[in-house]
């Protein structure tokens, strides 16, 4: 009678660890996933820096309108009557300096306006009504402003 052979299976002592080229694949394969993901993040990176410049300038112009909203009517019109245009700016206009150093240009418009375009020309700043004044206050080049009308009679 023959006796089945048997074998004993021995580990091997090199099993343990990573080799050299699952090292070198697994290498490859997160550099090719983490460049697109960071450019992936980069837009996001620079939307953050526009928002806070946005967000930053945002109170100053705030500011200015509040500051033309309390004036007396009589002195808003005389500026518009001296700026001939809205788009031109008026006296009111001014530099902003921010703690950080930064300035800013506020220019501050204001025009006659006309409320019921009753002269059919949908032009805003033609056939104006009597005690209604358009004030808008901008920062050049930033494509921000803000605006509102004044009524004589508020």
């Amino acid at each position: 009678m023959s006796h089945p052979v048997t074998r004993r299976m021995h580990p091997r002592a090199n099993m343990a660890g990573l080799s050299y080229v699952e090292v070198l694949v697994a290498v490859a394969l997160i550099t090719l996933v983490l460049v697109p993901a960071l450019d992936a993040l980069s837009p996001g990176l620079t939307g953050s820096g526009i928002h806070k410049a946005t967000a930053e300038d945002h109170y100053p112009l705030i500011g200015k309108l509040e500051q033309m909203l309390i004036e007396p009517y009589g002195q808003l019109n005389s500026a518009a009557d001296a700026a001939g245009s809205p788009t031109t700016p008026t006296s009111y206009s001014d530099v902003y300096t921010y703690a950080s150093g930064r300035q800013v240009v506020r220019n501050v418009y204001i025009a006659r306006y006309d409320g019921d375009n009753a002269d059919a020309d949908d032009d805003p700043f033609t056939g104006t009504n009597d005690g209604l004044l358009w004030v808008q206050v901008a920062i050049p080049g930033s494509g921000m402003s803000i605006e509102s009308l004044v009524s004589e009679y508020d």
